[in-house]
Order: C-alpha cells, then structure tokens, then sequence
C-alpha cells in the first residue's frame, strides 16, 4: 500500500491554493468543453504513440482529465498522485461518474517521497506540474523513472519575463503568508536531464506562456 504523506513544515501547503473551489471550478468547466489548451494537445501527443493496454501514472493529475481522456481511448489502468486533497477527491469522482472507478487509483501526497512504493508505468504524464515544485531535478528523476515507455511534460517556457512575473507572484504569495511557490525551470537542463535517462524527445511545442513535451524511451535503454 503506498503511504499517505502527512502535511509538513517543509511542504508547500497545495491544499491552501488548489482547493475545493478550484477543483469544483476544473470539473466543471471539463465536463462542459472537454480536454482543452496544452492538456489536449499532451493528451494527442500520446494517443498518437498508442495507449491501447497500456498503464499510466499521471503524477499531480488535477480533476483527473488526462486520465480519464487515455482511460476511455482504451489505456489499462490509472494511477494518479496529487498533493491537493480537494483535486484528488474530484479526481475520485469524476472516474465513478465516468466508469473507470475500477481501472484507477488515487494516493494523496509528494510524488518525490512516494515514488519509492508506486509502480512503474507505461506512460507517465505531468500537466503544469514541474512549476509547482521547488526541487525540479528530484521531481523529473523520481518521475522519469517511473515511465517504461512515454514520457510526457506541460510547463512554462523559460522567458524572462515569465520569470520576473513568477517573481512577482512569488512576493505576493510571500506578503499574504502562503507556502505555495510558483517556478520557471530551466528548460535545457529540464530536457538534458530526461534525455540523459534514457529518453528521445518526439514532440515540443512551444506557446506564449506553456510548452507541451513527450519523450519515447530510446530503444535499448
């Protein structure tokens, strides 16, 4: 069983800013319009590569859309962890309303600290997730190595005016005392970090604010 991961002094508090509003507000705008932005085009990426069998580990998986897009396009089962309780509970509810209560799996806490009990998956996603934790290089190694086959990544682009906002944000953040951090990793050493595990970049696309990324795993490695 994999633990459940108390909240610590350590921990940012995702709870305070990922909360029931947020999640109520996600589901909703989901079930009205669907998978929508750089979470469908991920979500394309890989059914492009096939996930028919397939198992998937979507780590930080909000409302639970990736999942449930690549559960119904024929993917084997879902394991999904989230450091947000409201997120997760959503999650939960939108896989009984959908069926697919029985092909997934929900865990709340860091994925860096649990990684150790989950199993490795044939694909594994991060939707907006990266940006949302301080020690990228621990994030996307735990992660990495979880994928046996895709590997894919939604997160800022590395622009300098992305980063004196996320500045900027980060003042606020820290003026009204929350935990919660908002970063713009490098992603060079983002994309050399996967590569070196063993993973071919396929697909890159970059916007204004977000870039959508897959990586195969490299035959032999």
């Amino acid at each position: 069983m994999i633990p459940r991961m108390p909240q610590s002094c350590c921990r940012p508090d995702y709870d305070a800013l990922f909360d029931e509003k947020m999640a109520n507000g996600d589901l909703d705008d989901y079930r009205k319009h669907g998978a929508q932005g750089e979470t469908l085009e991920l979500i394309r990426a890989v059914l492009e590569r096939g996930v028919e069998g397939a198992t998937l580990l979507d780590i930080g998986g909000g409302v639970g859309v990736i999942g449930q897009e690549l559960l119904a396009a024929g993917a084997s089962h879902l394991t999904d962890v989230d450091a947000s309780h409201a997120f997760l509970e959503a999650a939960r509810w939108l896989a009984g309303e959908r069926g697919t209560a029985d092909r997934a799996e929900y865990h709340f806490g860091d994925f860096v600290e649990l990684a150790p009990a989950v199993p490795p998956a044939d694909v594994v996603t991060l939707d907006r997730v990266i940006c949302c934790y301080p020690d990228w290089p621990a994030l996307v190694d735990a992660s990495v190595s979880h994928a046996r086959r895709l590997y894919g990544l939604v997160y800022p682009v590395d622009r300098w005016w992305l980063r004196a906002g996320a500045w900027l944000g980060n003042l606020f953040l820290r003026i009204t005392r929350q935990s919660f951090r908002f970063y713009i990793h490098p992603s060079r050493s983002v994309d050399a970090r996967v590569r070196a595990a063993g993973f071919a970049r396929v697909l890159r696309r970059r916007g204004l604010l977000w870039q959508v990324v897959l990586y195969e795993r490299a035959a032999g490695s």
